[in-house]
């Protein structure tokens, strides 16, 4: 999904009013943590020109992710989401994702950072979202159940002795489904393994993206959702390109048995006259497979991208 229009003139008239100098001081600050993977549970946006920057460089990512790893999920789950909890809701991306994807949820968003939750309330009104904001910080208990839990780019900050708390606090307010996002590094995807396993030995079943609860076989598992760039997300990044790849890796669990009908596609389809490959997860293992146009699956194939699922016959 497209990160909303309204939102992105918002940022930009808030920036209008910043020093620019300042503001891509911050921005660049922001992209060096996230790309050193060394937040470590640090306060890493504290002020309202560290708010600012995030909101400009890393919220239409986050929103792409979880606005996919959403999907996802939600297509393997088949129970009504009637409230939603986003856990470390920052300016309020999984949230905005959540409400666009889900019929008129009631949403609850805890965040640890007074500022976030300023900035968050706007951006929130701004998209037609409605939504109470609860100060508290994922390390302590949180103060309601909902049917969907959210909780993206929050758990790798966290040291292991922490995220083993913080996730059975988050499995134990998920009533239906539960969502966990990271970025996608090999170090994120072997956190997110071992909570794979965590929940699974707390009966949780995986929506997404496995397609069966054995042993994951993987040692980096991650997805792609293209983002595309503002003037001022440009500027900020020092970047030409008008798009950026975001990777990042994820888990759903469901309280009951998900729908998971065929093999997650993992990489971009490689397409080529007359056939397209496709690497695949069954469960069981990856293989590349080779869809032909004699296949009638051949158009279903050229349409897949990465991360849906693909249907599985005894011709491939």
């Amino acid at each position: 999904m497209e990160f909303p229009a309204e939102l992105r003139e918002k940022i930009k008239s808030l920036a209008e009013r910043e020093n620019r100098a300042e503001l891509i001081a911050a921005a660049e600050r922001l992209s060096e943590n996230y790309r050193n993977e060394n937040s470590d549970g640090k306060i890493s946006a504290a002020s309202g020109l560290d708010v600012l920057a995030y909101s400009a460089v890393r919220m239409p990512a986050t929103f792409a992710a979880v606005s996919r790893a959403l999907e996802l999920s939600l297509e393997c789950f088949d129970g009504e989401i009637g409230s939603v909890l986003d856990v470390g809701a920052g300016t309020g991306a999984g949230a905005i994702a959540a409400a666009t994807l889900l019929d008129s949820p009631k949403i609850t968003c805890l965040e640890r950072e007074k500022n976030m939750i300023s900035m968050g309330k706007e951006f929130l009104e701004c998209a037609g979202v409605s939504a109470e904001w609860i100060l508290g910080d994922i390390d302590d208990r949180f103060p309601e159940k909902a049917d969907l839990v959210i909780c993206s780019y929050c758990l790798n900050e966290l040291s292991e002795k922490q995220r083993e708390g913080a996730l059975l606090r988050l499995s134990d307010a998920a009533e239906k489904l539960l969502v966990i996002v990271e970025p996608g590094t090999p170090n994120s995807f072997s956190a997110v393994r071992k909570m794979r396993g965590r929940l699974l030995e707390e009966g949780w079943k995986i929506a997404a993206p496995c397609t069966s609860d054995g042993e994951c076989v993987h040692d980096w598992c991650h997805f792609t959702a293209r983002v595309a760039r503002s003037e001022l997300h440009r500027q900020l990044k020092r970047a030409d390109a008008p798009y950026e790849d975001e990777k990042f890796c994820f888990i759903a669990l469901a309280r009951e048995v998900p729908r998971k009908n065929g093999a997650r596609i993992l990489r971009h389809p490689i397409i080529e006259p007359g056939k397209i490959t496709l690497e695949l997860c069954s469960g069981g293992g990856v293989s590349s497979t080779l869809i032909t146009r004699k296949n009638p699956l051949f158009k279903t194939a050229r349409k897949a991208k990465t991360g849906d699922l693909f249907p599985l016959t005894k011709e491939n």
